[in-house]
């Protein structure tokens, strides 16, 4: 069971999800899917709802990155903001496997580093703390951040460039989205490391490849970063592949800025992004057989939740 700090009577639940501008303006996502519209992110009216699901969505992540091999000892960390206290955030504790983390063992901790709710057991990861906490004082927008140290995050890194725009989904960090931490001063024990990393990623960016290190991803949901960064560590591969090839004597032909720009403008929104990343949540809560998941996000959200997540009979 999650923390019982969490959780308010569960007695009725109702829920509310985000509707277009207006009647007649499609998203991004639908456009490129020729109008076949997709649910909004879910937003519930009820904080102990809202938590549970956000715990649960968070821990689904953790899982995600183990089972695509991001994990490194015990370096690698998401968090994301609490919906009620938003200058609080949930992350996991240090030196547990990512692949084993449940809602329940989640740390809550304010901007000062200070355990104020969840599993209070193990501490935060203490380097992880002040990546996190600067990018969160920095950019209210970015209500998640992950980081890990994939194999092609890192091999990347060594180059300290940017990606190319070589294929469509690399698109999803055309321009000021994608941005290079060219410093590296060891772990990150200093605050004002934390602070230039924050100035790095800049007000717009959504990824950032941080020098002989890692890669770092934000969203406006837990799923949107975890999503942007297992497209990024995948992009690393592919750009060291092509890197390879090119060496060879192979021409790269890269995606012209107007192309680009559009498969930006068209699927890079928090609400697609969130979309993106259900497909591997839905995976990872059937082979786990949900034993991640928060207890009331089970007895609340998928007994009332129909697969297209609405309400059942909206």
């Amino acid at each position: 069971m999650a923390p019982s700090a969490v959780h308010d009577d569960p007695s009725t639940t109702a829920v509310v999800t985000k509707s277009l501008p207006n009647e007649t303006k499609q998203t991004p996502l639908q456009a490129i899917s020729q109008g076949i519209t997709l649910p909004s992110i879910p937003l519930y009216s009820r904080m102990d709802h809202q938590r549970a699901f956000i715990l649960t969505h968070l821990a689904g992540a953790f899982r995600i990155f183990a089972r695509k091999g991001f994990t490194e000892g015990i370096s690698g960390h998401i968090s994301v903001r609490d919906p009620e206290n938003p200058h609080t955030f949930w992350t996991n504790p240090v030196g547990t496997h990512m692949g084993l983390l449940t809602a329940a063992d989640m740390v809550l901790v304010d901007y000062d580093g200070k355990c104020v709710g969840g599993n209070t057991v193990r501490p935060a990861n203490a380097a992880g703390f002040l990546i996190h906490s600067a990018i969160h004082k920095a950019r209210p927008d970015v209500h998640a951040a992950c980081h890990a140290h994939g194999r092609a995050g890192k091999a990347w890194s060594a180059f300290a460039k940017p990606l190319e725009m070589l294929n469509q989904d690399v698109c999803y960090f055309y321009g000021d989205a994608q941005a290079v931490y060219e410093d590296f001063g060891g772990i990150v024990f200093k605050p004002e490391e934390g602070i230039r990393l924050a100035n790095a990623l800049g007000p717009r960016g959504k990824g950032m490849i941080l020098r002989n290190h890692g890669l770092l991803t934000v969203g406006g949901t837990v799923d949107e970063a975890a999503y942007l960064y297992t497209l990024m560590e995948r992009s690393c591969d592919i750009q060291l592949q092509v890197e390879a090839a090119a060496a060879n004597g192979l021409k790269k032909i890269y995606v012209d800025d107007e192309a680009a720009k559009y498969t930006f403008d068209m699927a890079s929104d928090p609400e697609s992004l969130y979309w993106e990343f259900q497909p591997d949540f839905d995976v990872e809560m059937e082979a786990s057989g949900e034993k991640f998941a928060d207890e009331l996000y089970l007895q609340e959200t998928m007994g009332n939740w129909n697969k297209t997540g609405r309400v059942d009979g909206n």
